[in-house]
C-alpha cells in the first residue's frame, strides 16, 4: 500500500539554516559562512533585499549543472567544519552549486536511525561525502558506501576521520551503482537497509552514463533483490526532474510488493528562517517493514 502523501521538513540547525529565499534565489547559513544561490522554486517575494552574502554562485545552464562561485570574502577553499548531531564533516563551495552536503536529507537520515539497529548491513548508493553513512554508522549499522567519483569517496573518508569514525565497519568503494548493486544480486548479498540518492544524469568512474528516467526502474528492481524478510527500509530521494512522487511510489510499491510493508511518499523541503515558509526541494519514496 502507498500511504497518504506528505512533507519531510528540515529544520535549521546550529551550523545550518535557510535564512530567506525569493526572486528564483536562496541565502544560507553554513557555519560562519553566508551563500547566495539559484532556486527557480523560490517564486515569490524575499523577506529583504539586502543579502549579505559571503559568496554568490552564478549558474549556467546544462545537463550537468556547471556554473561559478563569485567569493567576495576569505572562504577556504579546502572547506570549514561543521556538524549534525554527532557527525562532523567539511563543507565547500563545489562547482556544482552546492555545498558539499544536502541539508534538506537530515529528516530521513534521522527517519533512518530510527530504524537501524546495532550491526545493521546497509548500503548507500550514489553516496556521496558520505554524510548519511556516517549518521548511520553513528548508530552501529555496517556502511556500504558507493559513489562513481573517486573525490567524493576520499571526502567521505576525510569526513569520517573528522568525525571520529574511521575505525568504523564502512566499505568506502568507487563504483558505479547500478553495477554495484547487479553485482551484488549475483553475489546473493543481502541488506537490512538501503539508501538510494541518483543525480538527474551522472558519469560513472570508466565514463558510464547515468539517466535518471532511463536508469532508475532496473535499480530499483535489483536493490529490492537486495532485501529479504528482515530488512527494514529501502529510501529513494529525487532531485530536478520533471516527475512526480505517486509515479516513484508506484515504481516501488510494485518492486516491494511481496515483502509486505509499506511504501511512504511525498516531498521533501527546508523551512526558513525567516518567516517559517517551506522550500520544496525533492521527491522522495521510501518502503519500510516496522
Amino acid at each position: 500500500m502507498i500511504a497518504p502523501l506528505q512533507t519531510l521538513v528540515a529544520e535549521p540547525w546550529d551550523d545550518y539554516g535557510l535564512i530567506d529565499s525569493g526572486h528564483g534565489r536562496k541565502l544560507e547559513r553554513y557555519g560562519r559562512f553566508r551563500f547566495i544561490r539559484p532556486e527557480p522554486q523560490a517564486m515569490w517575494a524575499p523577506a529583504a533585499t539586502d543579502w549579505n552574502a559571503d559568496g554568490d554562485f552564478i549558474g549556467a545552464s546544462d545537463e550537468e549543472g556547471g556554473g561559478r562561485w563569485h567569493l567576495s570574502r576569505d572562504v577556504p577553499r579546502e572547506g570549514w567544519r561543521i556538524g549534525w548531531q554527532d557527525v562532523h564533516f567539511a563543507a565547500q563551495c563545489t562547482p556544482f552549486r552546492h555545498l558539499a552536503f544536502f541539508p534538506d536529507m537530515t529528516p530521513q537520515w534521522e527517519w533512518m536511525r530510527e530504524r537501524t539497529a546495532d550491526g545493521a548491513e546497509v548500503l548507500n548508493l550514489f553516496g556521496y561525502t558520505g554524510v548519511g553513512t556516517l549518521a548511520l554508522s553513528a548508530k552501529g549499522a555496517r556502511l556500504t558506501h558507493v559513489d562513481a567519483s573517486k573525490k567524493s569517496v576520499e571526502g567521505g573518508r576525510a569526513n569520517a576521520n573528522m568525525s571520529g569514525m574511521a575505525g568504523r565497519p564502512i566499505r568506502w568503494l568507487v563504483d558505479d551503482a547500478s553495477k554495484f548493486a547487479a553485482r551484488e544480486v549475483r553475489r546473493g548479498r543481502r541488506y537490512d537497509g538501503i539508501l538510494l540518492d541518483p543525480p538527474k544524469f551522472g558519469r560513472g568512474p570508466d565514463g558510464e552514463i547515468w539517466r535518471l528516467e532511463e536508469g532508475l526502474p532496473g535499480l530499483i528492481a535489483d536493490c529490492v533483490r537486495l532485501l529479504d524478510d528482515k530488512s527494514r527500509f529501502l529510501v529513494l530521494t529525487v532531485y530536478a526532474v520533471r516527475m512526480s512522487a505517486l509515479a516513484i511510489a508506484e515504481l516501488l510499491r510494485q518492486a516491494t510488493a511481496h515483502l509486505g510493508g509499506r511504501v511512504e511518499t511525498g516531498e521533501m523541503a527546508v523551512r526558513e528562517e525567516a518567516r517559517g515558509l517551506l522550500l520544496p526541494t525533492a521527491i522522495f519514496a521510501r518502503w519500510v517493514r516496522d
